[in-house]
């Protein structure tokens, strides 16, 4: 049975087949069985959401063709919607489908449960796949034993799950339900290697990332990616001062600079055999980098008594770190500007209050006090004066 050319376009995800035999699904977009609505004020959520009974009815408009290319950029989603879609596809590849999956971007949680579905999984070397165990959102009183059925709960979903990636990859459940326990990102190459893809795409850049040695952010290439505050960069992801990998901090056109937030990763992958004739390159060690990095922070630690902790932060993890000496620097010009504020302000309130108007309180003259505020020697000296001009004598 063949179907006749289809094109489904949906805001987070299309299906199109051009003869009925090859069809392709572009999947970029969160996984829900409905689309979220708003607690608080009963409003849909802005996303991207791919919906279960959309997607489903869609699915099978293309049921019937012989090869079918997932391309996946998704963070997951829905646990339970996942395993239906991964179950759906696994049906189309048993009647005789060829089914591909192609990371685009990343595919995580939700994501890699669908992307383990088809027979062959391609990924770029600068793909991302991670899996994690489920989590339950709870709201209100429970028990201890409510708790622990939750818990008993969560048990089940997560061997649901760790079934699926232990068909694709061939490891036990053991070493599966421990990968999932750690929140395990992988690289293309890593999840290759790790038997959760099956093809790394050659024509791609390899990739170059790594962890920073506060393991705070994440390096690629010359740029620095900040996490958010409580984030910490998977175990897996190399670090800047892993023995396996190398950076170079002796090309002019990249140094590491000042604050410490660019440089170049010369191997992020520990399976990258380093070449022949490359040694003066990858043996470069960046123990001297990793040293710098500690060194700024601990410089800032040292002063940061001085300064205000907002400033401090920021020059240690934000988004424009810097040194010890750039810091004070900072600080000065804030201290400046905070100055000139102050002199400004003062400025306009001398001028809103009228002082200016008001005049200086006239010098007092002998008509004008009383003869009680004169005192007793002053009195007697205008006595004899009085008595002067009035016989006409002088002394």
């Amino acid at each position: 049975m063949s179907i006749k050319a289809i094109n489904i376009q949906k805001s987070v995800y299309s299906m199109a087949s051009s003869d009925g035999n090859e069809a392709e699904i572009i999947m970029y977009g969160d996984i829900c069985e409905q689309r979220p609505v708003d607690w608080w004020t009963g409003e849909e959520v802005p996303g991207n959401f791919i919906l279960l009974s959309e997607f489903m009815e869609d699915l099978e408009k293309i049921s019937c063709c012989k090869k079918i290319t997932v391309r996946m950029n998704s963070y997951g989603g829905d646990a339970g919607v996942s395993n239906t879609i991964h179950n759906r596809l696994r049906e189309l590849a048993r009647n005789g489908a060829e089914t591909i999956c192609i990371v685009d971007g990343v595919a995580m949680s939700g994501g890699s449960l669908i992307m383990c579905a088809c027979n062959t999984v391609k990924v770029n070397p600068s793909s991302l796949i991670m899996i994690h165990k489920c989590w339950s959102f709870i709201w209100g009183g429970y028990n201890a034993d409510e708790l622990r059925s939750q818990a008993e709960q969560n048990d089940v979903w997560d061997k649901m799950q760790a079934a699926i990636y232990k068909r694709k990859t061939g490891l036990s459940e053991e070493e599966i339900l421990k990968m999932m326990s750690e929140t395990v990102y992988m690289t293309g190459s890593e999840a290759v290697t790790k038997g959760f893809a099956d093809e790394l795409l050659e024509d791609a850049e390899p990739v170059k990332m790594a962890a920073s040695a506060d393991g705070r952010s994440i390096i690629v290439g010359s740029h620095q990616i900040h996490l958010a505050p409580g984030m910490i960069v998977p175990d897996n992801i190399p670090t800047v001062n892993s023995a396996e990998k190398a950076v170079d901090n002796t090309t002019q056109d990249n140094p590491v600079n000042e604050g410490g937030n660019s440089m170049d990763v010369k191997s992020a992958n520990s399976a990258n055999a380093t070449p022949s004739g490359t040694a003066d390159t990858t043996e470069c060690s960046i123990s001297e980098a990793v040293q710098a990095e500690r060194n700024r922070i601990k410089e800032i630690d040292d002063i940061a008594g001085l300064f205000d902790t907002e400033l401090v932060e920021s020059a240690k993890y934000g988004d424009n770190p810097c040194t010890a000496q750039e810091l004070a620097y900072r600080a000065a010009q804030k201290a400046q500007q905070n100055g000139k504020s102050f002199l400004a302000n003062l400025s306009i309130d001398a001028a809103s209050s009228g002082a200016a108007d008001v005049g200086a309180a006239p010098v007092a003259t002998e008509e004008s006090v009383s003869s009680e505020e004169l005192s007793s020697a002053q009195k007697l000296q205008n006595a004899r004066d009085e008595v002067k001009h009035i016989f006409g004598k002088k002394e």
